[in-house]
């Protein structure tokens, strides 16, 4: 840090400048955090989101396979390939369900950048304290101070 011109300590607006500087900094540290907090939610969202599709695939197939198993029921009367294209029909809905189970509970693991939120707040709680300190100074008769 430089002096000021007697020597004695940072003029006012060095001191501003700094405060200015410092302040930039922690606001771009800030948002870089919560970009990589962001990542991290956007990638757990995603794979939700994939096992949702993958459910509804599933699902999908689960309809071709009760159509055909109802088609081989009404003519054949006999159930036997009917009863087994339902087997498969049911053990399908059973993958669905833990897909959509595994899906939900992915989702729900999904955060906001919680970090990055709460040293913002501890931020502005300090700026504010700041505020309020030279405020009182202001408030106050000082003399020897060099502006």
């Amino acid at each position: 840090m430089s002096m000021g011109q007697n020597g004695d300590g940072p003029t006012v607006g060095q001191l501003v400048a700094n405060a200015s500087k410092d302040l930039s900094s922690l606001v771009r540290s800030e948002l870089e955090l919560a970009k990589t907090e962001l990542k991290k939610t956007a990638i757990k969202a995603g794979t939700g989101a994939g096992m949702f599709a993958a459910a509804a695939f599933l699902l999908l197939l689960v309809i071709i396979l009760l159509s055909i198993a109802a088609a081989y029921g009404f003519t054949a009367l006999g159930l036997h390939p009917a009863i087994a294209f339902l087997i498969v029909s049911g053990i399908y809905v059973l993958i669905a369900a833990v897909l959509v189970f595994v899906g939900m509970r992915a989702l729900k693991g999904a955060k906001g950048p919680e970090r990055a939120i709460e040293t913002s707040k501890e931020s502005v709680e300090v700026l504010k304290a700041i505020g309020k300190d030279s405020e009182d100074e202001k408030a106050l008769p000082v003399s020897d101070v060099r502006r």
